[in-house]
């Protein structure tokens, strides 16, 4: 009976029925905050904006983790009030450390869901990318830099001692920080982004961009093998990106024999008409030019010099064969023949006959 009534009196102590009362709170905080969500998620999605979409996603996990972290630490609190030890002094710099921590998870979890969004409806994949890279960064280094201070770590100090080992470690890794400021320089100056096709004259390098990372850069060659290229390479190379091109130009040197020199000028004529009347040539805004342009060895030579509307590489290739064989249906219409390479052999004094 002596241990039962112990027990009971520990049970009836207003602390402890505080305690009670706090977790069964936080259980009930949890569980009016989920239905809340619930609720707002429906309401949420008949939105057209992003930016509700992002931070009703990001908030439901967090916003749990700080009911539990407030519920908790009160009561610790009550607790501490009790018991004669030194665990009261801690309870403050917990509760805030694990606050800042919450708030960073919302923050990351916030800028990744954003990020998504921005990206599924149409923005630029790179630069998107690139913005919730460096605003992850930045929340990630100011919430070790708060949690930090709140452990009495000077900060002034850290920063000093860092502005001086930075130097060694710039000295140790030069290559990794001549990556990492070559991929910031892509993200600034947009060369080129994820998805284009790209070549470098200087190196062996095309195919299509898939990744854009902070030190490499891969790349899906034509034969689709990844190519991971340093970002540093590209500060010191000529990078060239036919996805961004407006035109594909048909530049094409077409040579007839020379006896057919008298259908030479209508023929020129013919095919600069049906350049001009052909749908997938853009002859309004680039140049267009069809002319005689030299005696050949065997030939007589006339340039077509236009562009096609498409940038596809298959739908140009398409067109130009189009263009070709149009070409040689006006030579054929004309009465004349595409030259091929002959010789003459002219003997000065031929041989008597017998």
């Amino acid at each position: 009976m002596d241990q039962n009534t112990e027990i009971l009196d520990l049970l009836t102590q207003p602390d402890i029925v505080l305690v009670f009362v706090i977790v069964f709170a936080t259980l009930v905080g949890n569980f009016l905050i989920s239905r809340l969500l619930n609720r707002l998620e429906a309401k949420v999605e008949a939105t057209r904006t992003v930016w509700d979409d992002a931070l009703l996603a990001s908030i439901r996990k967090p916003l749990r983790f700080l009911i539990w972290v407030v519920g908790i630490a009160w009561a610790a609190d009550v607790i501490s009030l009790r018991a004669d030890t030194g665990f009261r002094e801690m309870i403050d710099p917990i509760r805030y450390v694990m606050v800042v921590g919450v708030l960073v998870l919302f923050l990351i979890s916030f800028i990744r869901e954003a990020e998504k969004r921005f990206i599924h409806q149409g923005v630029d994949v790179t630069t998107a990318t690139m913005v919730g890279k460096l605003l992850r960064i930045s929340v990630l280094i100011t919430g070790a830099l708060t949690v930090l201070q709140t452990l009495g770590v000077s900060i002034s100090g850290l920063l000093a001692f860092g502005g001086v080992g930075g130097i060694a470690v710039g000295f140790a890794a030069r290559d990794l920080l001549a990556n990492f400021f070559g991929g910031l320089m892509i993200y600034l100056d947009r060369p080129f982004a994820v998805g284009d096709w790209i070549r470098s004259p200087d190196r062996d390098i095309e195919g299509t961009v898939e990744i854009i990372g902070w030190r490499l850069t891969m790349i899906r060659t034509f034969d689709q093998r990844p190519l991971y290229v340093p970002n540093s390479v590209f500060a010191s190379i000529a990078v060239e990106n036919p996805s961004r091109m407006r035109n594909r130009r048909i530049y094409e040197t077409i040579g007839l024999r020379y006896d057919d020199v008298e259908q030479l000028k209508s023929i020129v004529d013919a095919v600069r008409q049906m350049l001009i009347d052909h749908p997938d040539t853009d002859t309004d805004n680039r140049t267009l030019i069809v002319n005689f342009n030299e005696y050949g060895p065997s030939s007589i030579d006339f340039f077509i010099y236009t562009f096609t509307h498409t940038t596809n590489w298959v739908e140009y290739h398409q067109i130009k064969e189009k263009v070709l064989l149009q070409i040689n249906n006006i030579i054929s219409e004309h009465g004349a023949e595409i030259a091929f390479p002959t010789s003459t052999l002219h003997i000065a004094n031929p041989p008597a006959e017998p």
